[in-house]
Order: structure tokens, then C-alpha cells, then sequence
């Protein structure tokens, strides 16, 4: 037993999911500045709800890649690249006006800071043995709801006083400072020895994988409609000043977050990701009817289901990316972690701008109406239950945190 790796495993799970928070605050962030930037560059809803899309598109064209970096030559150099270069894109666009040139620099920032995406939950899921990855991971995407609540508490008022730019110019601030972190002090996992010659056999023989990454997609779409769209219900429906929404956002994240970490500490209590999911998926199904009914009928519990929904949504984030890492195994992760990413921003990349229109058009009851359509598919298509995998064990001779027991499955 060695009390130096009890230390170390909690450094490497803060510079992960510090590096989590200044990628999502910046790439998940930007609907937080619609108002804005319909103001600034006179678009319409769909079309600044295309912008907003933008990192999600060049999320698209890194994930996989910075995923197979990431098993090639190990979690800190992936990070240690993407997120300077996410912050010098960033940077690049808070120097623009044009929004073509703004949206070319946002699918940049998108590409470079998706290596947090692949690689972060690598960094983490090496360092815990299996009886604590749950609560580890919850910690690390509890990162998301932090990250967007940021946004919601700093974007509004930096947009209001000093312009888009401003918001910009604090991302590229938040990605620069995470990178020189990581490159500074994170370390990379044990990895198990394998024997010469000896191939890590192919996860992907099977559904089980497929499952896993589809559910994850389909759980993800009420997630975007709700983050996309929460502040200009507020405001548009319901009366709200920019900055007392942006407040009571950014607290429903929070909250969201807490969310996250009892889920991960329900995973390890029961000794499963997937049974967790799906009572998840289920609430969130039933949070949604009432916040269609809510806003149809302009009632409070409306709103009051709004804000449940910024918890309930981001809720199984950490569980399906635990699963996926857990089967793949050390081998595999960063490819399978790149590929589930890319799945769920695939499914979600055209959400803002298609349920913007839908919005204009016919209201937010219809939007919520479609969203709480996919968590009951997702609750469905989930694999009736976990399947051992490759399970990260560290290599003979490795240190793990006192009490942990390394498993393989």
C-alpha cells in the first residue's frame, strides 16, 4: 500500500475535470450568448442556433482522433495539445465580426478541445479501481453541468457590458490555463503489461457497444434542447431578466452536477451503469411531460420542471461513459470513448438550430414534446444489463488507492 497514490489518483481526477469545465464552458456554453449574438450579428433564432452548432461539428471531426492519440501516446500529451489549441482559437474568436469567420474559428475551437472529450476520461478512469470509478467519473462530468452553469452565470453580463468577444476572450483564458495544467503536472495511468505479439482483442464484436453508444445519443438530444433553449424561455416566456435566469441557470447546473456524482455513487453501490440509466431515463421522460404541459398552459410547474430538467438530463452522462471505458479496457478507450462522443454529437449537432425553428414556429410545448421522445427510445435500446469487459487493472507491481482491490472481468 502506498499513501502517495491516494493523492495523486484525485490531482489527476481535478486536472481532468478542471479541463472538462473550460471545454464545456466554452464549446456547450454558447447558447448562453444567443440573445447576444442575435443582437450583435442581427440573426435570426434557427440561425444563431446554427452557430451555437458549430463546436459541436468540429467536436465531430476530432473525437475519434484525439481517441486513438490518446491510446497511442497516453492522456497527457492529448490534452496537453488540444486545449492551447482550443484556446488560441478561441482567442481568434473573439478577435472576429463576420459570423462565417466566427463560425469557421468556433469548429476549430470544437476540433482542438474534443481531446478532452477522448482523453479526460481516460486520465480518470485509469487512476480508480472499479469499486470507485462510478463516483470518479461522476466528478469528472459533473465538469458539464459546472461548465454550462459558468456560462450561464459569466456570459450573459460579460456580453451585456463588453460585447460576444468578451465571452470569448474568457474561454480561451479558462482552455489556455487547463492545458498549461495538465501538461504540468498530470501523469499518465498504469496500463496492464501485455504479453509481446499478443493483440487486445476488438470490443466491438457484438451490440453490446452498439447499444450502449445509440442510448447514449438518444439521452443526449433532451439535454441540448434544454440547455439551448432554457434562458430564452425564461425570458421570452416567462418574463425573466437575462441576468436573473442566467443566475437561477447556473444554480440548476449545480444542482445538476450533484445529480451527476450520486448517480456515479449509485453505479458503484449496485454494482452497475445501466440499471442506474435507466431509472434516469425514465424520470427524465416523466419531467419532460410536465414540462411540455407546463409551458402549453403557461403554469409554474413549467418552470419548476425546467429547472429539474437541467439536472435530470446530464444525469447518465458519467454512467454510459464509465460502461463504454470499462468494456473497451485500457486497449481501447480512447477509440471507444472517441467513437461514443462522435455518436452523441452526430445526434445532437443539428438540435439547436432544427429546435429553434421548431420553437418559432410552434412553441416550446412542441419542442418538449419531441425531446421526451428520445429518453423513452434510449430507456429501450439500453442492453438489459452490464457485460464484463476488459477492465482497466493496473500492470503487476502498480500502486492502487488504500483498501481499492484491482478486478478483472
Amino acid at each position: 500500500m502506498n499513501e502517495e497514490r491516494i493523492p495523486r489518483s484525485w490531482l489527476m481526477l481535478a486536472l481532468g475535470t478542471g479541463g472538462q469545465t473550460a471545454s464545456t464552458t466554452a464549446l456547450y456554453g454558447l447558447p448562453y450568448l444567443i440573445p447576444a449574438l442575435r443582437g450583435e450579428l442581427g440573426l435570426s433564432l434557427a440561425s444563431a442556433g446554427l452557430l451555437v452548432s458549430c463546436p459541436i461539428a468540429g467536436i465531430l471531426l476530432g473525437l475519434i482522433g484525439w481517441g486513438a492519440v490518446a491510446d497511442r501516446y497516453g492522456e497527457r500529451k492529448a490534452l496537453a495539445a488540444g486545449l492551447p489549441a482550443a484556446a488560441a482559437a478561441l482567442a481568434g474568436a473573439a478577435a472576429v465580426r463576420g459570423a462565417v469567420a466566427l463560425g469557421v474559428l468556433l469548429v476549430l475551437a470544437g476540433a482542438a478541445g474534443s481531446s478532452v472529450n477522448s482523453a479526460s476520461g481516460r486520465l480518470v478512469i485509469g487512476w480508480f479501481p472499479p469499486d470507485r470509478r462510478g463516483v470518479a467519473m461522476g466528478v469528472r462530468q459533473a465538469s458539464q453541468p459546472l461548465g454550462t452553469g459558468l456560462a450561464a452565470a459569466a456570459f450573459p453580463p460579460l456580453a451585456h457590458h463588453a460585447g460576444v468577444a468578451a465571452a470569448f476572450g474568457f474561454c480561451a483564458v479558462l482552455c489556455g490555463v487547463s492545458g498549461v495544467a495538465i501538461a504540468v503536472f498530470a501523469v499518465d495511468p498504469p496500463r496492464p503489461a501485455r504479453a509481446e505479439g499478443v493483440r487486445t482483442p476488438n470490443p466491438y464484436r457484438g451490440g453490446h457497444l452498439w447499444r450502449l453508444h445509440a442510448a447514449a445519443a438518444l439521452l443526449c438530444v433532451p439535454q441540448f434542447v434544454v440547455t439551448g433553449f432554457s434562458l430564452l424561455f425564461l425570458t421570452e416566456a416567462r418574463g425573466w431578466s437575462a441576468t436573473a435566469a442566467g443566475t437561477v441557470l447556473a444554480l440548476a447546473n449545480l444542482a445538476g452536477a450533484g445529480v451527476r456524482l450520486l448517480a456515479g455513487w449509485w453505479s458503484d453501490r449496485v454494482g452497475s451503469r445501466i440499471a442506474p440509466m435507466r431509472v434516469l431515463a425514465v424520470a427524465t421522460v416523466a419531467d419532460l411531460v410536465l414540462l411540455t404541459a407546463g409551458a402549453a398552459w403557461d403554469s409554474r410547474a413549467g418552470t419548476a420542471a425546467l429547472l429539474l430538467a437541467s439536472g435530470l438530463t446530464v444525469s447518465t452522462n458519467g454512467l454510459h461513459n464509465t460502461a463504454v471505458a470499462e468494456y473497451a479496457g485500457p486497449g481501447w478507450a480512447g477509440r471507444a470513448l472517441g467513437v461514443h462522443g462522435t455518436g452523441q454529437h452526430a445526434a445532437v449537432v443539428l438540435v439547436p438550430p432544427l429546435a429553434g425553428a421548431l420553437i418559432a414556429g410552434q412553441g416550446y410545448a412542441s419542442a418538449f414534446a419531441v425531446a421526451a421522445a428520445f429518453p423513452a427510445l434510449a430507456a429501450v435500446l439500453l442492453p438489459a444489463a452490464d457485460r464484463a469487459g476488459s477492465h482497466w487493472s493496473p500492470p503487476e507491481g502498480a500502486e492502487l488507492p488504500s483498501g481499492a482491490v484491482a478486478r478483472a472481468g
